[in-house]
Parts: C-alpha cells; sequence; structure tokens
C-alpha cells in the first residue's frame, strides 16, 4: 500500500488543478486536502488505476470526483459519458452528483444521477442531450446498457463506490456485467473500506497495475479519532432501557440507531416514541419516497432519532448526525467500519454506541482488531447520573435563555408571585416546570435498578455453569389494554405490577407502548398472578382488559 507524507504536500495548490476547479475548492472553503486526496489525485489524474482502501467520511468523492473533471476535455459536447460511477444507494448516487456539480460548475459539467425510483422518461431525455458524468446504482445502469440508451464506449474512466457494499447488496453479476462492456483501455478506480476477498478478485481481473493505497479512519489534530467508541454489556431484557439512558446522557442533536431486521426496528421506534423521543423507523418494507421523508425530517430536526436498517442507511450523509447506535453488535466487522462512517465526517466529531449481550463481548474484540482500534467499555448510567445530566440540559436551557431571550414579558408574573411567595420559591417553581418538560417523564423515568453483568464471557472451565445461572427464565408477554392515548408510560406499568403483585420492577422486561394498548414482558411463572393482579387494579384510572398476549412475536 502507498505511504503518504504529509508534510511538504503544499495543499491544493501542490496538485496543479485546473484553475476552475481551485476555483472552486476555494469557494467551498476547501483548505487542505486530506490523506486520501493527497495520495490519490495525482495517480489518477497521470490516468493510472487505483485500488483504494478508505473509510467512509475520509474525503474520497473528492479523490476520485476532482481527477475526472481534471481529465476531462475542455467546451466537451459529447452525447456519451467520459466517466462512470457505481454506487450501492440511490442516496449516496445522489450526494456524489452532487459533489461533481460543486466541484465543476466552472467547468459545464453535465452530471446525470441514474437510480430506480426515479422517472424512465427524465433519464432518457437526458441522456439523449448529452452527459458528461453518469452517477448510477448497478441495476438501473445495466437496465440502460440494455435498452442502448446509455453508451459506454466513450468511457476514460469508471468508479466503483463503497464497492464492498454493492457486492454485500449482490450486485457482484452486475458490476461484472456493466465492466465486460467498457473499453479495455479505460481507467478503473475501486473504493472500499473493507477489503474482502471476493473484491481482491475482481480487482485482479480488472484493474491494470493499480496504485494501492490505504487511509485509516480520520483523526484529529491531536491524532486521535474523530469518533468516539463506547460499549455498553447489557442483558437483552434491559436493552430499551439502557438505550433510553444513554440516549439522555448523550443527548444527541441527530442520531442513527441501527437494529438487525425490521421487526426490531419497528418495535424499537414505538418503544423509543412511547418514552417520548422524536423516533422515526427506516428499513427495505417502505418505498423510496418514504424515506426519503424520513431522512429530510431528521436533516431538519423534525425528528432526532432514526431507527434503521443497514440496508436503508446505507450511503447517508447527514451533516447534523452525531450519534451511531448499534443495538445489537454488527454480525459482520464490516458492517461496523460502515456504520460508524456516518458520523465523523468532513472534520466533525462523532460518537459510536454499541449495545452488547455479555455473549457477544468477543465480536467487540473483532471488530477492535479490524478498526486497530479501543471500543471502551463504559458502566451503565446510573438513575443518579442519568438525574444529574437532565438537571445540566435544565440548567444550561435556562442559561441560554437568560442570555439570548427576551423574558421581560414574564416579569409581571413573577412580581404578583413574589407578593405572596419568597422570589427563590417562585424560581424553584419554575425551574420544576422548565425541567419538566425539557426531561419529558421527569426524574420517575427509567429508575429501576439495572443488574450489573460482566464485561467479559466467563473462562471455559466454568462457562457452562455460570451461563445457566445467569440465564433468565423463561418469559411471556401480557397484553394491557391501555396506552399512550391514555397517558400510560412505562413506569406506569412497572408500578402497576410492583404494587399489586409479587414482582419487584426489576422482574419486569421490556415494555413496548402502543396507542391503544401496551405489552409487557415478566416471567412465564408469575404471568397468570401478574394478570389477576392486574384485572384488580386500575392504570392511570382506568380499568383494562389484561390477558396474555395472543400473537407472540418470533424470537
Amino acid at each position: 500500500m502507498m505511504r503518504v507524507d504529509l508534510s511538504d504536500a503544499g495543499g491544493f495548490a501542490g496538485l496543479e488543478l485546473r484553475p476552475e476547479l481551485a476555483g472552486a475548492l476555494s469557494g467551498l472553503g476547501y483548505e487542505e486536502p486530506t490523506p486520501i486526496q493527497l495520495a490519490a489525485i495525482p495517480p489518477l489524474v497521470a490516468g493510472r488505476d487505483l485500488l483504494g482502501q478508505a473509510a467512509t467520511g475520509t474525503g474520497k468523492t473528492a479523490a476520485f470526483a476532482l481527477p475526472v473533471l481534471q481529465r476531462m476535455a475542455a467546451d466537451r459536447r459529447d452525447a456519451a459519458p467520459c466517466a462512470l460511477v457505481l454506487t450501492p444507494t440511490r442516496e449516496l448516487a445522489e450526494q456524489v452528483s452532487q459533489a461533481f456539480h460543486r466541484y465543476g460548475r466552472e467547468l459545464g459539467v453535465r452530471v446525470l444521477p441514474v437510480y430506480g425510483g426515479q422517472p424512465m422518461g427524465r433519464q432518457l431525455a437526458a441522456l439523449r442531450r448529452g452527459v458528461d458524468v453518469v452517477v448510477a446504482t448497478p441495476g438501473r445502469a445495466l437496465d440502460h446498457i440494455g435498452r442502448g440508451t446509455l453508451r459506454l464506449d466513450d468511457l476514460d474512466t469508471v468508479v466503483l463506490d463503497e464497492a464492498d457494499e454493492m457486492l454485500d447488496m449482490g450486485f457482484a453479476e452486475d458490476i461484472e456485467a456493466i465492466l465486460e462492456q467498457t473499453p479495455a483501455d479505460r481507467q478503473t478506480v475501486l473504493f472500499s473500506a473493507t477489503m474482502p476477498a471476493r473484491l481482491g478478485r475482481i480487482a485482479r481481473r480488472h484493474l491494470r497495475d493499480p496504485v494501492r493505497i490505504e487511509i485509516g479512519p480520520a483523526v484529529t489534530e491531536r491524532g486521535g479519532p474523530l469518533v468516539r467508541q463506547s460499549a455498553y454489556i447489557v442483558d437483552r431484557a434491559h436493552k430499551a432501557t439502557v438505550l433510553g439512558r444513554v440516549l439522555d446522557v448523550e443527548a444527541p442533536a441527530a442520531a442513527i440507531v441501527f437494529c438487525r431486521t425490521r421487526q426490531e426496528v419497528d418495535e424499537l421506534t414505538e418503544t423509543l416514541t412511547g418514552r417520548g423521543y422524536r423516533a422515526e423507523a427506516l428499513h427495505g418494507g417502505m418505498d423510496q419516497d418514504h424515506r426519503s421523508r424520513v431522512m429530510g425530517r431528521l436533516r431538519s430536526a423534525a425528528v432526532e432519532l432514526v431507527v434503521a436498517t443497514d440496508v436503508a442507511a446505507r450511503g447517508l450523509d447527514i451533516e447534523q448526525l452525531t450519534h451511531v447506535v448499534n443495538y445489537n453488535v454488527p454480525a459482520a466487522p464490516e458492517a461496523y467500519v460502515h456504520r460508524i462512517g456516518r458520523v465523523g465526517r468532513a472534520g466533525r466529531e462523532g460518537v459510536a454506541i454499541t449495545l452488547a449481550e455479555p455473549r457477544e463481548h468477543r465480536m467487540l474484540k473483532a471488530i477492535e482488531r479490524l478498526t486497530k482500534q479501543r471500543i471502551t467499555v463504559d458502566r451503565v448510567p446510573t438513575v443518579a447520573e442519568l438525574r444529574t445530566r437532565r438537571l445540566d440540559l435544565t440548567r444550561a436551557a435556562l442559561r441560554e435563555m437568560l442570555l439570548t431571550d427576551d423574558v421581560e414579558r414574564f416579569r409581571p408574573v413573577v412580581e404578583t408571585l413574589s407578593d405572596e411567595f419568597d422570589i427563590v420559591d417562585v424560581a424553584l417553581a419554575a425551574v420544576k416546570l422548565a425541567h419538566e418538560a425539557t426531561s419529558g417523564t421527569g426524574d420517575e423515568a427509567d429508575d429501576e435498578t439495572i443488574p450489573a453483568v460482566a464485561d467479559a464471557p466467563p473462562a471455559r472451565a466454568d462457562k457452562v455453569a455460570k451461563r445457566r445461572a445467569a440465564r433468565p427464565g423463561a418469559t411471556t408477554r401480557i397484553y394491557v389494554g391501555v396506552g399512550r392515548g391514555a397517558g400510560v408510560r412505562p413506569q406506569d406499568l412497572v408500578g402497576a405490577i410492583a404494587g399489586e403483585s409479587r414482582l419487584t420492577g426489576r422482574d419486569v422486561g421490556a415494555i413496548e407502548l402502543a396507542d391503544r394498548f401496551s405489552l409487557v414482558e415478566v416471567p412465564e411463572s408469575a404471568a397468570d398472578d401478574v394478570i389477576a393482579a392486574l384485572r384488580r387494579t386500575t392504570i392511570k384510572g382506568r380499568k383494562a382488559t389484561v390477558r396474555r398476549e395472543r400473537y407472540p412475536a418470533k424470537r
């Protein structure tokens, strides 16, 4: 792999780009090229093939876009494209197209994103008028090639962006078919965050004596990673509670929570919404327009959490994103690399948090070996720490209001109350109102004790015995016929069960709130007692239908 000396790089001026590109970069506020740009641009401008391994967010789009534009003929007016960029998702195709437009505006570059879900007529019309760069998903590119509407005879460069993602999504045969249709003397550029063996085989077959570059994750000027990585070792029954507690402590401006399945996405979104978070689901079962609306709401801060599967979130670049949360440890370490690549981009620091069950500890070690970075295993925040954090947030919000907002119109209220009460008591009451408004559920929320679990697997000799001792008994879910619409909160259900049955709050498992009902996980051995107890009492002043769940979720 090529090693890059950054000590005497000379900034973008040292890359000797054409004036139109240098001007565009200056106008965009680009001052210094990233390591991948320094390493890749000179050989690509010289016409070399390139095999680059670079983490998401290291600046690789400019690393291949600027050389394509640099090599493009001035005043080019050919109808067929001179460059084809293949990307795994529509979202990434749009982002790459926008980057080409920004960099090549002064050159008059004609760029066309081509992907499914977009009207075919619009794409056909643009291709007939002529384009310089096509940025496409493999399936739609192959469709146009088959129709004869995308001609590849004049291609100078083919770029495979996030190539490992395209293979994971099943595009290997499409990529091979497309490359077979391109000129033999083309320049081929392959960028990937990871380099699995099958990708290496494609590179050996289609790249000619490539320059090889490996760039690690982005780092700060102090040498530390831009993404702070941590994990919490959590039993499955307490995951939702721990997630809420961690989110409260971290207070992300915008976050993506990754789940394994569509069902888990839907269930967790409903649970988080029931606990007062502004959360939306995103998975492959939704059409593209719906997914675009969800991402638009995240970008506009209308929602703060998107709960998603890997497929739905591939290729996303959300400037406001501050946190990525793995609700489960990814099955493949490479998936972890792509997930955390959503944050820590373009010099912005980010946070990656993983909730790992005790049995998944070894998977964290595999991820550390791949990324060559340590994942800190933290202790789950206590109730006291959670309350302190909430008070800190309230204090900060009040301070900002006092410094920036016009609060003078509320003076008559304070002066009137101060005739009857001490002014400090008035302030305390006002702070309490503000605190409860910003904290949502108040200090009583999530106050259950979460038992500590081992942060490493037990020794082999006594592993089986300890697993059996730690394994919770069989559980079942109870249907309770009141939900969010009646103002029910998780602590209301826990309180009713602990107050009316022989169970304690620690015995109650996951709680899922819907508008008209709730599902509560309890030990199988106590289920009948809990049902009988809840039928005798009221929840939020209402009698509720209580029974076992009729259609239990598949485990």
